[in-house]
C-alpha cells in the first residue's frame, strides 16, 4: 500500500494510544469510554465516538487496524483526507445507533415479559443496575429473551468495526473486482462477492443468535456500519459526489 496516509496514520495512532492505555487502567477505561446501554448509569453520550477507539484484546485490535490500513488507504488516496474521516466517523455513528437500537428492542422485550409477570419495573431497575438478576425471570419468559434482555443492558460494546464495514463496503463499491485472499481460503476472491458474503453472515448470526464468527461479536453493529457505508455510498454516487476530494 506504500506510505500510510494521513488520516490513517492518525488513526492507527488513536486505537494503539486507546489499548495501551486500557491495558494500565483496565476496567476504568472500559466504564468510562465503551458504549453502553443508554439506560446504563456508565452510559456518556461521548461513548458514540469514543467506543470505536477501544479493543478487547490484540487481535481485536490487529484485525480491526489491518482492515483500516488495507481497504481504508485506497479510498483515503480517493477521497482526500477529510472526506474519508467524515466517512469513517459517519459509518462508525451509524453503527452505534443501529446496535443500541436492537439493544432498546430486546432491553424492552425482556422488561415487557417480566412487568406482565408482575414484577414491579422499579423492582427490576434495581436489581440488574446492581449487576444482579433473578434465576426465577427464566420462568417468565424464553431464555433467548431473558438473555438478550439482561447482555442488552450490561454489556458495552467497544472496538472500529462498526467503521470498518462502512469501510468494506465503500471499498467493494469503489473497486469490485479487486480480488482479496483469507488466510483460511488462500485462493482470489473478488471484493463485489466476498464482502456481501461476510456481511451476510453477520446479519444470519444476529437475527439467529448462532455466531459464526464467535461470542461475544456486535453483529448488529456490524450490519449498521455496512448499512451506513452503502447508504453514503449510494448518495454520493448518485449526486456525483463521489468524484470530488476533501483535501
Amino acid at each position: 500500500m506504500g506510505k500510510l496516509t494521513d488520516a490513517i496514520k492518525h488513526l492507527l495512532i488513536v486505537n494503539v494510544l486507546f489499548f495501551v492505555a486500557t491495558n494500565l487502567f483496565g476496567d476504568q477505561m472500559y466504564q468510562w469510554f465503551s458504549l453502553w446501554f443508554p439506560e446504563n448509569e456508565n452510559f456518556g453520550i461521548w461513548q458514540i465516538l469514543s467506543h470505536m477507539f477501544m479493543h478487547g484484546g490484540f487481535m481485536h485490535i490487529l484485525f480491526n487496524m489491518y482492515a483500516l490500513w488495507a481497504f481504508g488507504t485506497p479510498l483515503e488516496r480517493m477521497w482526500g483526507r477529510n472526506k474519508f474521516l467524515f466517512f469513517y466517523f459517519s459509518a462508525g455513528i451509524g453503527a452505534a445507533l443501529i446496535h443500541s437500537g436492537v439493544n432498546y428492542y430486546y432491553f424492552n422485550q425482556g422488561i415487557e415479559a417480566l412487568v406482565n409477570s408482575g414484577i414491579a419495573k422499579n423492582q427490576i431497575m434495581e436489581i440488574i443496575s446492581g449487576g444482579q438478576y433473578s434465576p426465577d425471570w427464566y420462568n417468565y419468559a424464553p431464555r433467548s429473551v431473558i438473555d438478550n434482555f439482561l447482555s442488552a443492558y450490561n454489556t458495552p460494546a467497544v472496538g472500529a468495526s462498526g467503521a470498518i464495514y462502512g469501510i468494506l463496503v465503500a471499498f467493494g463499491m469503489s473497486y469490485p473486482n479487486s480480488e482479496l485472499f483469507l488466510i483460511f481460503l488462500p485462493i482470489p476472491i473478488k471484493a463485489k462477492f466476498f464482502i456481501p458474503v461476510l456481511i451476510g453472515l453477520d446479519l444470519f448470526s444476529g437475527v439467529t443468535g448462532y455466531s459464526i464468527f464467535g461470542d461475544g461479536i456486535a453483529h448488529f453493529a456490524h450490519v449498521g456500519g455496512a448499512l451506513f457505508g452503502f447508504l453514503m455510498m449510494w448518495y454520493w454516487k448518485k449526486n456525483q459526489f463521489n468524484k470530488n476530494r476533501w483535501d
